[in-house]
């Protein structure tokens, strides 16, 4: 049976432009139109995954998120007008997967699900990560640059890895420096300039091995891997 997506949504022309694009790539899906019809529907539907609007009425996404969370580790992507660096951090903080600023491209909505929901299924065992034309093989720390003329092997350090490895779970989402030290430096004190000195360095090996563009900046929040179209 396909994943069932719940849509807690107030506008209902952006509720229905996402039902329309979940279905047609095979979604079932489930409409809320306030805060607490989410949380009314996700006890009952027990949905894979929600897609929620921050400004609900009744009770707000934060609040809806929060209560989520509670309950258990159905994924979350939270949709905002807010395109303010503090409400992407505490959507991440309180244990969002996603966020996405409107306005947004529904077919993009859809790539985010589709990620999402793939990196749920396989995790913890799913051993190869594809993005792009890069290919992360989680078991053997192998990251390869796949293309028609061949393949070619990336020469990184474990930490470079680490990273890489780390994003590539949730292709287009934005990493903070703090998220990236907290997975890739477990247990150790490190200054945020030296993520920042890791990333430049994965960074030129991916533009120099054939991967040019993946992986960017996002001006004072952090980074994410971007595949070309």
């Amino acid at each position: 049976m396909s994943s069932l997506i719940l849509i807690a949504e107030d506008e209902a022309e952006i509720a229905e432009i996402l039902d329309a694009y979940m279905r047609r790539e095979g979604f079932r899906t489930a409409l809320a139109a306030d805060g607490q019809a989410a949380l009314d529907l996700h006890a009952s539907l027990k949905p894979d995954m929600v897609l929620l609007d921050v400004r609900m009425p009744v009770r707000d996404g934060w609040d809806v998120l929060g209560e989520l969370r509670r309950r258990g580790e159905t994924p979350v992507v939270m949709v905002t007008a807010l395109d303010q660096d503090l409400d992407k951090l505490q959507a991440l903080r309180i244990g969002a997967d996603d966020y996405l600023v409107k306005p947004f491209n529904p077919i993009e909505v859809v790539a985010r699900v589709q990620a999402i929901l793939r990196r749920r299924v396989g995790a913890p065992d799913a051993k190869l990560l594809r993005v792009g034309v890069v290919e992360v093989n989680i078991e053997n720390y192998l990251a390869t640059v796949v293309q028609p003329e061949g393949r070619r092997r990336l020469d990184l350090t474990l930490t470079e890895f680490r990273i890489l490895a780390h994003m590539a779970r949730i292709p287009l989402r934005v990493f903070t420096r703090a998220e990236l030290t907290e997975a890739c430096f477990p247990n150790q004190d490190v200054a945020g300039r030296t993520v920042d000195s890791h990333v430049s360095h994965l960074r030129r090996k991916l533009d120099a091995g054939g991967a040019p563009g993946l992986l960017v900046n996002v001006r004072g929040v952090g980074y994410r891997l971007e595949p070309a179209e």
